[in-house]
């Protein structure tokens, strides 16, 4: 049996034409029919390093009953010059999250995965600084490679959940990362009692987005921060209305 919160994430590598350039991580959303892929916006444009990737692959279960199958599905990022991803801003500017609705016509049949809806959103389970969540994504490309699952880092909540750390749309979570888990899910187990409905038990809170550092710090006296940025999942209802 796989856990089905390992089945919401997705490895994406991006290209230009047929060269890769970078890997990151993602994940489903569903709003009624309607299916999304979530990651960072910085994955799919980033200006400051010169990053423009014309397409994305990611990888899709074929199999409930043997998970090592997998197919990968290419998505076009632009067609006819016009981005095919949603982002958002608010008053801090920019928000480094992106969505891309996906055609259930194109994906193969069976596709094995799971999706976070609106009801993983619910603003009443609490959440506050110090609570144990997970980041489900690709650390560096690294993953079950023979499964094609992801891996979990545990963090804790590091600022006050429901602020606007700095006036920014993230909180921040204390966890070791590296590159490749943008744009991963950063979750909290809730508890279901009272039997399955097939809902995910999981709170998605927010979109892992970059590292955070300090500058200047002496590299030989002082060990990075170890700190990091998730975007609020909450904007998710507003990039798939």
């Amino acid at each position: 049996m796989t856990e089905d919160i390992l089945l919401t994430s997705t490895r994406i590598n991006t290209f230009v034409g047929e060269a890769a350039q970078t890997n990151a991580s993602g994940f489903f959303f569903e709003r009624g029919e309607r299916l999304f892929l979530v990651t960072s916006r910085h994955v799919l444009l980033n200006e400051p390093t010169g990053h423009f990737p014309d397409r994305i692959e990611i990888d899709l279960h074929t199999d409930e009953a043997n998970i090592a199958k997998s197919v990968s599905l290419s998505i076009p990022l632009y067609r006819e010059g016009a981005p095919q991803w949603r982002e958002g801003l608010d008053c801090g500017g920019k928000i480094d999250v992106a969505a891309i609705e996906l055609d259930r016509e194109r994906l193969p049949r069976p596709a094995v995965f799971r999706a976070f809806s609106p009801l993983n959103l619910q603003p009443d389970l609490g959440a506050e600084i110090g609570d144990s969540v997970l980041v489900i994504g690709f650390p560096l490309g690294f993953h079950d490679t023979l499964h094609h699952l992801p891996v979990a880092r545990g963090a804790v909540i590091a600022s006050s959940f429901g602020l606007r750390f700095q006036g920014e749309g993230y909180f921040l979570t204390d966890a070791r990362t590296h590159r490749g888990a943008s744009g991963a899910p950063v979750v909290m187990r809730i508890d279901r009692a009272g039997g399955d409905d097939g809902e995910l038990p999981w709170r998605l809170l927010g979109i892992h987005s970059s590292r955070l550092d300090v500058g200047p710090r002496d590299v030989g006296l002082d060990e990075a921060l170890g700190l990091n940025c998730a975007w609020y999942a909450d904007i998710l209802m507003t990039l798939t209305g």
